[in-house]
């Protein structure tokens, strides 16, 4: 076997990385384009679909493939009650609703395309807004965050080694939805250390997933 493809390549691992990292800033570019024009355009939501939905298939193909070569060595419960998962809705759900009001009392600062959106509301771009904040860019971030970075870090079944992987994979997550502002960088990093938490226990990246839409679609309504 090519050791390339294996974990046991840092290059490999870094090159592939890259790759992935290249993606995910096409999409966030063409986002970007999308919200600057308003009303929106056709042929800007055209590219929208066409650039994200080739990076998303390339990532589900991906992680799906490397699984054979980038499983950790222990396998920790899967999440099979809905205790838990209420429990972790609701500590999105309420912490999203406090940091909302932190906003509207000028508290906390507001995300840029919530401050942009404030500026240019109108119907169409608030749907865009789900589609893209609230679903699209949080399903690439937790595979960029923490599927793709505990495949090839973070395996081993060591206390210090999870909360150093949590710690990295929120800070990263912070840095892909990189904001001006202090306090919203450490609060993006409690999110992406609390989805991350949500993988390492269910040993299955469909819940932090989950957890991440769950973010960005309140994150937009409570615009």
């Amino acid at each position: 076997m090519n050791l390339v493809n294996t974990p046991e390549s840092r290059e490999g691992n870094l090159i592939r990385y890259a790759v992935y990292l290249a993606g995910y800033l096409m999409a966030r570019g063409v986002v970007k384009i999308v919200t600057m024009n308003s009303p929106l355009r056709v042929w800007d939501l055209i590219l929208f679909v066409l650039i994200t939905a080739m990076v998303l298939l390339f990532y589900i193909y991906r992680f799906n493939r490397e699984q054979r070569f980038f499983q950790r060595d222990f396998v920790l419960p899967w999440l099979g009650n809905y205790g838990a998962t209420v429990i972790l809705t609701l500590i999105v759900i309420v912490t999203r609703i406090g940091v909302s009001w932190l906003q509207a009392y000028n508290k906390v600062s507001w995300y840029g395309f919530q401050a942009e959106y404030l500026r240019h509301e109108s119907v169409s771009m608030f749907w865009f807004l789900i589609v893209a904040i609230g679903i699209v860019l949080p399903i690439l971030q937790e595979y960029l965050a923490t599927g793709f970075l505990f495949n090839y870090m973070f395996r081993r079944n060591e206390v210090s080694v999870a909360i150093l992987g949590m710690l990295t994979s929120g800070i990263l997550f912070s840095l892909f939805n990189f904001q001006m502002s202090i306090p919203l960088f450490f609060i993006n990093i409690f999110y992406g250390a609390l989805f991350a938490w949500s993988y390492l226990y269910t040993q299955t990246l469909w819940m932090p997933i989950y957890l991440s839409v769950l973010n960005g679609v309140m994150l937009v309504i409570m615009t």
